[in-house]
């Protein structure tokens, strides 16, 4: 059920890139921007949708934040990528932006699709002012120097510490980096119900360290092919990692421990929650 509903999910919100970004002037940035916002898994935006379905929420609402978080982590995919950064020029199996155009393209292009987020949040068909003006600034602080940014910075600062990061230490920059989308993707259909978010918190906080975690495992096992991009880049740069730090077994051991927590948040929905439980199983047995 849950990889049928992600497959749907995933061609929804393409259907809602063509759409928006349809409309706009065909120039190299626009062209950048549906380049960078095509493929990938679009986990979040399916976290948006179904935990919109869990709470009631239909999906004419819903397609427009699902969007805008696929939108937002598309940009941070951009300029993850460029030589500034991480300097990749491989992402989901083809050329990143910056190598199919160039560095002010990718830039002008990762800008647009961040801008692009939270004027999708905004749209009226979302639903009542105070919804959009909470799914707004909940995304701008889950985006910004409270969450993903942070973690980027902190991951900037690794590289150059005079110490591999300790266990805390790295959970806290991977709960900025890759958490905060996560989290406010699997909050999100509960703030459209203007329902209170804490069992989906914990769910998507749960979720969100054990898809990291399990991101640091293929890292070190997985296929490159399959991933579509480089992998072991943190082993050679001597970065610590959740498998550096807890060995390979206590990391997978950790993932699943994770796991059955976001599970059990979930039980108060009973059945109903059964596809975000199979959401929480795929992140670790995932092959990219």
């Amino acid at each position: 059920m849950f990889r049928e509903q992600l497959a749907r999910d995933a061609r929804r919100i393409q259907e809602q890139f063509d759409l928006v970004l349809g409309a706009y002037d065909d120039l190299d940035v626009t062209r950048a921007m549906a380049y960078a916002t095509e493929g990938g898994k679009r986990l979040r935006g399916f976290l948006v949708l179904e935990s919109a379905r869990l709470h009631g929420i239909d999906e004419t609402s819903a397609i427009w934040p699902a969007t805008a978080i696929e939108a937002l982590h598309a940009y941070s995919l951009v300029h993850d990528d460029l030589p500034c950064m991480d300097d990749d020029d491989l992402r989901r199996g083809r050329p990143t932006v910056h190598v199919k155009w160039n560095e002010g393209v990718a830039v002008l292009a990762g800008d647009a699709l961040q801008t692009l987020a939270f004027e999708l949040c905004a749209r009226p068909e979302v639903g009542p002012a105070e919804i959009r003006a909470d799914l707004t600034l909940t995304l701008a602080q889950a985006a910004g120097a409270q969450g993903m940014v942070l973690g980027q910075a902190l991951d900037i600062a690794a590289e150059t510490a005079q110490r591999p990061l300790s266990l805390a230490e790295i959970t806290r920059l991977q709960a900025g980096k890759t958490g905060a989308l996560i989290e406010w993707s699997g909050c999100a259909g509960a703030r459209l119900a203007g329902e209170n978010p804490e069992n989906m918190r914990q769910y998507s906080r749960a979720l969100g360290l054990a898809f990291q975690i399990a991101d640091d495992i293929l890292d070190v096992e997985g296929d490159a092919e399959k991933a579509g991009k480089r992998l072991q880049k943190d082993a050679e740069a001597g970065k610590a990692t959740f498998v550096s730090l807890l060995g390979l077994d206590a990391a997978k051991a950790r993932a699943a421990e994770l796991v059955d927590e976001a599970c059990s948040a979930l039980d108060s929905y009973g059945e109903r929650a059964e596809t975000l439980k199979e959401a929480a199983r795929f992140v670790i047995a995932r092959e990219s």
